[in-house]
């Protein structure tokens, strides 16, 4: 593979330099920003394009690292040139490879390839992208080939369905996006004990850190603890009289998903009580 990337924020810098440190040939980098072309062609060692054609010419797999917005403009730019027999890939995780409309008529092949990883940070994320999950779809013609590319770089895989990818990417936005607001929250209550951010973070990372590791190890339902799987009316009681109206709403929320959990952990407990508090 010749790999070309359109587009030069952080997804493109982070698999760029992921796949030129592991022996991928990674040819360059265009963008409608030269800046930032010229800036990851620097930092992966590789050639800055000036045009969009002459990278599409000297590759023959191009990754589309823009936002999910501007994909379907790229692609309507790219449609226009010569791609025979080329891999066009994009990175989006609410998007499909259905993105490439007509992608057939020009005996090209579309994928959408998605890392489950968050990349946050151009010069440092590629560091940590072999533990990334990647999930592939797309034309049956080179998924194999694509998804064994990976699999040599050492990550885990997954060759999925194109239907309705922004509820599969949604997985990914509660796991992560979500999970920062529901961090964000526990930081907030912990400061009206004097706790600074930082404070509070270590104080809540081990907590955390154990919740996630069990969840692997164990599943979900065997790692629930706390008050909803202990039945504690309670101690749910007074967490509900001490938030104000919008974070009772979400505390009730999520309670209502910990309490299916726990009643599948524990069918000889009456949940009653609990349910008619959180309004189940």
């Amino acid at each position: 593979m010749k790999i070309g990337f359109i587009g030069a924020g952080k997804v493109g810098f982070s698999l760029g330099k992921y796949f030129s440190i592991n022996n991928l040939m990674v040819v360059g980098y265009y963008s409608k920003n030269s800046d930032s072309a010229k800036e990851a062609a620097r930092f992966t060692s590789t050639k800055f394009f000036e045009n969009m054609e002459e990278l599409i010419e000297e590759c023959d797999t191009i990754f589309i690292t823009t936002p999910d917005g501007v994909i379907e403009e790229i692609w309507d730019s790219i449609d226009k040139l010569s791609i025979k027999n080329k891999i066009i890939c994009h990175c989006s995780g609410s998007l499909s490879s259905g993105v490439f409309s007509n992608i057939e008529s020009h005996n090209a092949f579309g994928y959408s390839i998605h890392p489950m990883f968050a990349i946050s940070d151009k010069y440092n994320s590629h560091k940590r992208l072999k533990e990334a999950f990647i999930t592939i779809e797309g034309s049956v013609k080179y998924i194999n080939l694509v998804n064994d590319m990976f699999v040599r770089l050492g990550n885990k895989t997954k060759i999925i369905t194109n239907k309705d990818k922004a509820r599969y990417h949604l997985a990914s936005v509660v796991a992560s996006n979500h999970f920062i607001a529901l961090v964000e929250e526990a930081v907030t209550l912990l400061s009206e004990y004097g706790f600074n951010e930082k404070e509070a973070i270590e104080a809540l990372y081990p907590l955390i850190n154990n919740n996630v590791s069990n969840i692997r190890s164990k599943g979900i339902i065997n790692s629930l603890t706390g008050p909803v799987e202990r039945n504690d009316i309670g101690t749910i009681e007074k967490h509900i009289n001490h938030l104000n109206n919008e974070d009772r709403e979400l505390y009730k929320l999520m309670s209502k998903k910990l309490l299916k959990i726990a009643m599948i952990k524990n069918q000889d407990k009456c949940y009653e009580k609990i349910e008619n508090m959180i309004g189940e």
